[in-house]
């Protein structure tokens, strides 16, 4: 297990007391997400975007390359919400179940308002050759903050100290991959207020929190020896890092999201 005490993120400053950039940044955004429920993300250009915030249309690609990088955006926030929203529920509480359900809830209710147009943002994102997918390294921000989350589930829990370490160290991630399911099963559900996620989350958090307690128990050692290995053998080299986003002096990102949006700046309409 890690010992160290994490660092939580800042809390959202007052918009007057950002710097202007970034209350232009952030008026973009917010404008983004409201003409997204009121039009739809396909019917909502760029330009329309621009004209309702007030900023000129070079002003708006100015801090966000097109669109689809409005997502990015809307990654960050929400994970930045649903952060503080967590902490906040889970103060004072040491299960380690309730813990990681609260967690769970809480992104389904910080979501709740983006559900209608969650299918388009996912068209979007499930592309594994998009920069804007969650598994990306430019979206490493955003799923370093919402990985933080459930290290702290497992930090703040009474089970944390019991955890073989090497599977402590990589429980926050596979939390997180857990959360990703969630989120593919809540971008197709169309029950009123999403109530079979509700249901969902509600089933399957203390299933998952019973396979991690057996995972303290020595019988269960050599199973969890071969999970760590394959987990990082397989899965977590297919997770961006933020490493991965250095380039060399004189390289240039070259990928087929930004390319494609340079290409239809001049047709969004």
């Amino acid at each position: 297990m890690n010992d160290a005490v994490p660092t939580p993120p800042p809390e959202t400053p007052a918009p007057e007391l950002l710097p202007k950039g970034e209350r232009t940044r952030a008026l973009i955004l917010e404008t983004a997400m409201r003409l997204f429920q009121e039009r739809g993300y396909d019917k909502t250009t760029m330009r329309a975007i621009a004209a309702e915030a007030g900023v000129s249309v070079g002003n708006a690609y100015h801090y966000y390359e097109g669109k689809e990088f409005l997502i990015q955006g809307f990654y960050d926030r929400m994970t930045h919400e649903h952060a503080l929203d967590a902490r906040a529920r889970m103060a004072g509480k040491t299960d380690f179940t309730e813990r990681l359900q609260i967690a769970l809830d809480s992104w389904v209710d910080c979501s709740a308002d983006y559900h209608e147009f969650a299918a388009q943002f996912f068209r979007t994102a499930a592309d594994p050759n998009s920069a804007l997918s969650p598994f990306s390294n430019e979206s490493h921000p955003a799923r370093e903050t919402a990985v933080q989350i459930f290290r702290e589930v497992i930090d703040g829990s009474d089970l944390g100290p019991k955890l073989d370490p090497e599977l402590g160290e990589l429980l926050p991630d596979l939390l997180w991959l857990h959360l990703m399911v969630i989120v593919l099963y809540w971008v197709f559900d169309r029950t009123e207020d999403t109530e079979r996620t509700r249901a969902f989350v509600k089933r399957c958090a203390p299933f998952v929190a019973k396979l991690v307690a057996l995972s303290r128990y020595r019988v269960f050692r050599p199973l969890v020896r071969d999970a760590v290995d394959m987990i990082q053998e397989f899965v977590l080299p297919t997770i961006g890092s933020s490493t991965a986003l250095a380039k060399p002096a004189g390289t240039t990102s070259t990928t087929s999201t930004t390319t494609t949006t340079k290409r239809k700046r001049r047709k969004d309409g």
